[in-house]
């Protein structure tokens, strides 16, 4: 996994096609980055469903509550087909556009 710390937010970029070695190296990333806003980009070629992506919830909830955005960019699935409760994007621009909406909801207090 490639990690990389931009302005306001770290960049996580998985290449692997299998899930579990992508959220165990997650897993042990997140930890040295709990108090920022993270946007993960996983490979198109993950083999992932729908209904694999209620392992995400976890992290996005402990993102939330920590007062941090959680992101993720995948372009192979449809994205009206996914849980509501977690942030997932097509492309990079649009996950530094959640960010920043995020961050001004906050600083509104919502």
């Amino acid at each position: 996994m490639n990690i990389q710390q931009k302005e306001n937010y770290t960049l996580f970029t998985s290449q692997s096609s299998v899930l579990s070695e992508v959220l165990n190296t997650l897993s042990e990333a997140l930890q040295k980055h709990t108090r920022e806003n993270i946007v993960l980009q996983i490979s198109d070629n993950l083999n992932i469903t729908v209904n694999n992506f209620s392992v995400f919830l976890n992290i996005a909830s402990e993102k939330k509550a920590n007062k941090t955005s959680f992101v993720l960019i995948i372009k192979s699935l449809n994205i009206d087909d996914l849980p509501e409760e977690i942030n997932i994007v097509p492309t990079l621009q649009e996950a530094e556009d959640i960010l920043e909406m995020e961050n001004i909801e906050r600083e509104l207090g919502f």
